[in-house]
């Protein structure tokens, strides 16, 4: 029988490889836009689809709801957001980056590709491609075992 180690277990080590980079980006989004990790989140999402609910950000970033609702009130504070009633669920409010928004997202998203860069700089292109493919399919194999979990 197998013993649990975390130096080994898989999901351990990706969650501290995404800390550690979450942890080393976060210091130039916080020092240089004055935005948490969840808002510039919901701000690339946001440049993505236009407009999105409340519930479409939670599924698209997997943050909770808490932090989805933080991030885009600090968002709306600061002006880089707009909210409004849905047309079809007046419950749900829909969210769409404001020109100030789109205009900060244009700043940044330079600093954010020249730090992929260098994260990657390590990587060949077909290594690139080969970790992107497979986190997309790990991704897609915890969605199933969540489902799976949650028929249970």
């Amino acid at each position: 029988m197998s013993k649990l180690r975390l130096s080994t277990f898989l999901p351990y080590r990706l969650s501290i490889a995404s800390n550690a980079v979450s942890k080393a980006i976060a210091a130039a989004y916080t020092e240089r836009f004055r935005l948490s990790i969840p808002e510039w989140r919901l701000i690339a999402i946001l440049h993505e689809v236009e407009d999105a609910t409340q519930q479409d950000l939670v599924r698209a970033t997997l943050m909770d709801k808490v932090a989805v609702s933080r991030a885009a009130q600090m968002l709306e504070e600061n002006r880089l957001v707009a909210r409004r009633q849905d047309a079809r669920d007046g419950r749900a409010l829909r969210i769409r980056l404001s020109e100030r928004g789109r205009a900060l997202y244009r700043r940044i998203e330079p600093t954010a590709l020249e730090y992929e860069r260098r994260l990657l700089a390590a990587f060949g292109k077909e290594e690139i491609a080969q970790l992107s493919e497979m986190l997309g399919r790990l991704a897609e194999a915890a969605g199933r075992l969540a489902d799976e979990d949650a028929a249970d």
